[in-house]
């Protein structure tokens, strides 16, 4: 190789960007002024040539200009990249794979040929790419630019699959994912009771990810998919004529599009050949607010679609900036100069062989009136505007970068002289800034931006064109029930209908039959049929009267007092007060006999008082229940149990430790006394008082309406509310159940003539078997003989108690005088009087 050839050479043919200009750093960006293509098959029997694009399309072309625009601004600023020049680099393409090609051409950077062989490896290579605005190409291009960890920021790529960081690490958006626009539009059909609808989605990545979101949150709202068909614009022409025969065929009216305006404007304009009208239509921010819309044969079928897009902003000087816009700006630009020719109907090529006249060269937008030019409705045009910023703002954070303080090894920064794209990547994930207009703009983990929308409807203007109307709007940032609202705006609906269309696969079925649903048809299709005997109403509140033929409110059924089983039952636990009552006044008339003493006296009518609320708290479990009365009825039965269980559990170590210290001397029961007795049973209680205050703040028992368990009758009851709260109760009462038991047990053989331990063993034996029946019986029991079991146990288990303890004592105090004598207690086998 001789000297002065090239050392590297670019492999195939440069592409040159449509719009550039120079900086010390640069920003690349993807746009398509033109975006139809003739659907071409493609031979791979020779190298595919960049398609030609058809049409103009002024939005993205004011997205290039909008880009434009920010970057002269920053430039200007003094405050934000001082003594920094950005560049930029547009390439105008259409077509997944020529989008991909100008994607690689900026990343590449590289010249045609490069002849010194230092710069060989020294790239162009942009700083960030804007674009695309659609998923499917920017899809395609950002998981190849990732590899070279340069970001892509776009401003109309909505597919929820773009958040997917692990598949997409470097990309960002201005505009939210399609996965709350996808939820939101189900939450609209919902919202005006279409139950019955068609869905359609571009035959792309951006169309089927968004249509499944919107199926299944459908499906979750109790909405209906009649038919879900997807095609494209640039696929076969068989695939729209069969789209076509499906809607004409189905029985809904309202169709939902998760499409881009080019798949829109075929549809509309074959709907409108067909005169195939009376179609609501709902669609997704891609299509809905897009101007082009207008330009389809049958764009007044459109008239009344509803959808959801970004809100509207004002860009200040944005408009000045387009009128200016002039071919010598852009001399290498053709698509400026057919921009020119096809606004001013002119030509600039004399030699051009073309019937339009020349231009004369004092040609200016400041008078033309275009969607290129009008700026009243900047939408999608602003979320461009926002990623230009947000690159300079990461730019600016990088270079004002101090040392020690960064983000990178050790808190290094970035040479200013030498940025690289995967350091830009870094900073933008922190970008935090507010717009002049006020507009918060930042990225989540995932790159997205906050999700807040407008509900828009497209109607009719004195032009014959159509544009969106704000009707409402939805913000996904605050609580469900407050995310979407309508404002008073009046809605025009499609085909011309004043109210709301209806769109159901059956109709709601009159009053005396009821939905059989229809075999293989989803739940919105069903048939109506007469209801069976007994029932005339599908609300859940009523039932049908003894002849049938009216509709009666339900009987309320719970445990009453007025009842026989509550009568029953109030009966019993009175007279377990009474039988309480009684015994206590035997005790304290015999309180200094020897009998009375040696059990422990203080204890035994501490427990004789809580058996007596024992009884009392079974009558809280009768009645019609109320909040208070849930409440009361189980926290009461909980701690008055665990009192009492606690006074018989102190009586039991009393007798053991006593019959226990028979050595000479012996001071054990120094470690129990009176006052040891009392913190015993008051630290057993308090930790039951703990449960209670626990269970009854973080998920109380509440009353609650059983529709359930009887057709014909509603069962008033209390819920447990924590379930968990309810078994604790319990099973704290069972442990302290089991402990008095085992050391009842244990002092069952003690040498005194009258043995209580054996009584509490013999109480405690019936306590744990009442209980341990209870659970059973209380969980298989149906309605208001939960209640009953739940008392009848209390009422059982108290009695034990009573009758098993105090019987014996009460029958020797009155009919046996002469056993109630120290001796005779105890036995004549020991003289220890501890007990005493």
């Amino acid at each position: 190789m001789g000297k002065g050839d090239p050392v590297c050479r670019l492999q195939g043919s440069a592409q040159p960007p449509e719009l550039a200009q120079d900086g010390d750093l640069v920003i690349g960006g993807i746009f398509s002024f033109r975006t139809r293509q003739d659907y071409v098959i493609n031979t791979f029997q020779t190298i595919p040539e960049v398609r030609k694009c058809k049409n103009f399309n002024f939005r993205e072309f004011k997205f290039a200009q909008a880009v434009i625009f920010a970057i002269n601004q920053i430039n200007k600023n003094p405050d934000l990249l001082p003594n920094v020049k950005l560049g930029y680099n547009i390439y105008n393409n259409c077509g997944t794979m020529d989008i991909l090609r100008a994607a690689l051409a900026l990343v590449s950077g590289l010249k045609k040929e490069v002849d010194d062989d230092k710069n060989c490896t020294r790239t162009e290579t942009v700083q960030a790419i804007l674009g695309h605005s659609g998923s499917t190409p920017t899809i395609a291009f950002a998981k190849v630019v990732g590899r070279f960890h340069i970001p892509v920021i776009s401003h109309f790529a909505t597919c929820a699959c773009l958040s997917n960081r692990n598949e997409y690490p470097t990309f960002f958006r201005t505009i939210p994912s399609d996965l709350y626009q996808s939820r939101a539009l189900a939450k609209l059909v919902k919202h005006f009771g279409w139950t019955w609808i068609g869905a359609l989605a571009v035959d792309n990545e951006y169309g089927l990810n968004g249509i499944a979101i919107f199926n299944q949150a459908a499906q979750e709202y109790g909405v209906c998919i009649e038919y879900s068909e997807a095609f494209s614009s640039s696929g076969p022409p068989d695939s729209l004529k069969r789209v076509i025969e499906i809607i004409k065929h189905a029985t809904s009216k309202v169709i939902m599009a998760f499409m881009s305006h080019r798949e829109v404007n075929l549809l509309a304009t074959e709907l409108y050949r067909q005169n195939i009208t009376g179609l609501q239509w709902v669609g997704s921010d891609a299509w809905i607010t897009d101007h082009s819309l207008t330009d389809s044969e049958g764009h007044s079928i459109l008239v009344g679609s509803l959808g959801f897009v970004v809100s509207k902003a004002q860009i200040p000087g944005l408009e000045e900036h387009l009128r200016q816009l002039h071919p010598s700006q852009f001399p290498h630009s053709q698509f400026v100069r057919d921009f020119w020719e096809d606004v001013f109907n002119c030509t600039l090529n004399d030699t051009a062989n073309t019937q339009r006249k020349p231009c004369s060269g004092f040609e200016s937008l400041q008078n033309v009136e275009s969607y290129f030019t009008d700026v009243s409705e900047l939408r999608f045009t602003n979320n461009v505007y926002k990623s230009v910023y947000a690159v300079a703002h990461a730019l600016h954070n990088l270079i004002k970068c101090e040392e020690g303080k960064g983000p990178f090894l050790n808190g290094s920064c970035a040479d200013p002289k030498h940025v690289q794209p995967w350091q830009v990547l870094q900073y933008l994930n922190t970008v935090n800034f507010t717009t002049e207009e006020g507009e918060q703009v930042y990225f989540d983990s995932n790159g997205d931006s906050p999700a807040i929308y407008e509900v828009v409807n497209l109607q009719l203007t004195n032009k014959g064109t159509i544009e969106g109307v704000t009707v409402g709007i939805y913000d996904a940032s605050l609580r469900e029930s407050h995310q979407f609202v309508m404002n008073n705006i009046p809605v025009v609906w499609g085909n011309g209908l004043e109210k709301v269309p209806v769109s159901v696969c059956s109709e709601s079925c009159l009053p005396g039959t009821r939905k059989v649903l229809q075999k293989g048809k989803p739940v919105c299709c069903y048939n109506c049929v007469p209801c069976p005997e007994g029932e005339i109403s599908n609300s859940t509140e009523y039932w049908s009267n003894k002849q049938g033929d009216a509709c009666i409110h339900k009987a309320i059924e719970f445990l009453a007092y007025d009842e026989i089983l509550g009568i029953l039952l109030s009966s019993i636990s009175l007279l377990g007060v009474f039988l309480t009552m009684i015994t206590m006044l035997v005790l304290y008339g015999h309180k200094e006999t020897p009998l009375v003493r040696a059990n422990n006296s203080e204890l035994s009518f501490l427990l004789l008082f809580s058996l007596t609320l024992c009884f009392l708290c079974s009558l809280t479990f009768i009645g019609r229940p109320s909040e208070w009365s849930c409440m009361l009825r189980h926290t009461a039965f909980g701690i008055t149990f665990v009192l009492c269980i606690s006074c018989v559990l102190g009586k039991t170590i009393v007798v053991l430790m006593a019959f226990r210290a028979t050595l000479p001397g012996s001071n054990v029961m120094k470690w129990f006394g009176p006052a040891q007795q009392r913190l015993s049973v008051l630290g057993f209680t308090l930790i039951q008082v703990l449960i209670c205050i626990l269970w009854l703040t973080i998920n109380p028992p509440f009353p609650r309406n059983n529709l359930l368990l009887y057709k014909d009758r509603i069962i008033l009851e209390c819920d447990l509310g924590s379930a968990v709260g309810f078994w604790a109760v319990l099973g704290y009462i069972g442990l302290l159940a089991l402990l008095c038991f085992i050391l009842a047990f244990l002092s069952r053989k003690l040498p005194d003539h009258f043995n209580e331990a054996k009584l509490i063993t013999f109480s405690m034996l019936i306590f744990c078997a009442v209980w341990i029946t209870f659970i059973p019986a209380y969980v298989s029991s149906p309605g208001k003989f939960t209640v009953a079991v739940e008392i009848f146990a209390i009422l059982a288990s108290s009695y034990g108690l009573l009758f098993c303890i105090f019987l014996p004592k009460c029958y020797i105090i009155l009919f046996r005088p002469e056993q109630n004598t120290k001796k005779h207690i105890m036995g004549g086998k020991t003289n220890n009087d501890i007990l005493y």
